[in-house]
């Protein structure tokens, strides 16, 4: 009966993870006033808090100092902070420059960019669904270019600067939740005196507009910590695989946002490239969906 609870509420937290950041957008709908690097500061700024605050909550011991004294640690989370700032710089601007449905495009993408690094840097070989999955997306995004003349840049960079994030933090002896603080710690004296110069130089939206933008830049701190920190807590209580299924949650509802809520176009064109990506992610889902359906069966 505990082990059933534990799960179940896994999932719970799972399916909030990914709803939150699918709705993400909407957030980001009310500060399009604010430039990309502003939001993005304060993101930094106010996600320590509501870090320490969480952490607190859920009784997992804060190794901040023991992190940075690791070199290679340091060095490791040094790269996923780069990383980590870009994409979410990419995502924030997207957003506010109504190109939702890229973003969207973007983290359907992610997955098969991870098959890709796995080949070119671990080594690992792909069986003919999988390769057949990559010649799927590869197409897809063929397509956008072929029609628009141009790569489409937001999806590729934010699919693969997650899927090299992803990457590093696998390679990184560090849990969820003390490596998120570490990141946004380290960001911290760029994001703050970013902030800070903003004021200063009077070029700042931060209280210089209203009460309610300056109430929605602190709240990007529980806009970015909170989801980040309940997936963490998911993580340990199903199984990875589920977790991969999930993940397409997210981009699916901010699909759905882009155009059906805010109006953003989809061309033919534009609606082949998805197909072709969702066909791709199909046949990238086939084998751990059967291995896990296997292990079902083992179980019964």
């Amino acid at each position: 009966m505990t082990t059933s609870r534990t799960e179940l509420s896994g999932w719970i937290f799972a399916f909030s993870a990914f709803i939150w950041w699918g709705l993400a957008p909407i957030y980001f709908k009310f500060v399009t006033h604010v430039s990309a690097l502003e939001i993005l500061a304060h993101r930094v700024a106010w996600s320590i808090p509501v870090a320490l605050v969480m952490m607190f909550m859920v009784k997992k011991r804060i190794e901040l100092f023991t992190i940075l004294a690791n070199k290679k640690l340091l060095l490791g989370l040094i790269a996923s902070t780069v990383l980590i700032s870009c994409n979410w710089f990419i995502f924030t601007w997207a957003v506010t420059h109504e190109q939702i449905l890229s973003t969207s495009l973007g983290y359907f993408i992610n997955p098969i960019m991870s098959i890709v690094m796995g080949v070119l840097l671990l080594g690992e070989r792909l069986d003919k669904l999988q390769w057949a999955a990559v010649g799927c997306v590869v197409l897809g995004v063929a397509n956008q270019i072929f029609n628009y003349g141009e790569v489409p840049w937001i999806a590729l960079s934010l699919a693969t600067s997650f899927a090299i994030y992803g990457f590093i933090k696998k390679q990184l002896q560090v849990d969820a939740l003390n490596g998120f603080l570490v990141e946004t710690t380290l960001a911290l004296p760029f994001a703050g005196g970013y902030i800070i110069w903003t004021l200063v130089a009077n070029q700042a939206v931060f209280l210089h507009h209203s009460t309610n933008t300056d109430v929605l830049l602190i709240a990007g701190g529980i806009i970015t910590a909170v989801p980040l920190i309940i997936f963490a807590i998911a993580a340990k209580k199903i199984p990875l695989s589920a977790m991969g299924f999930l993940q397409f949650i997210a981009p699916s509802i901010t699909f759905l946002l882009a155009t059906q809520v805010y109006g953003e176009p989809l061309s033919s064109e534009q609606l082949l490239s998805f197909m072709l990506i969702w066909i791709g992610l199909a046949l990238y889902l086939i084998k751990p969906i059967s291995a896990q359906f296997k292990k079902s069966l083992a179980r019964n």
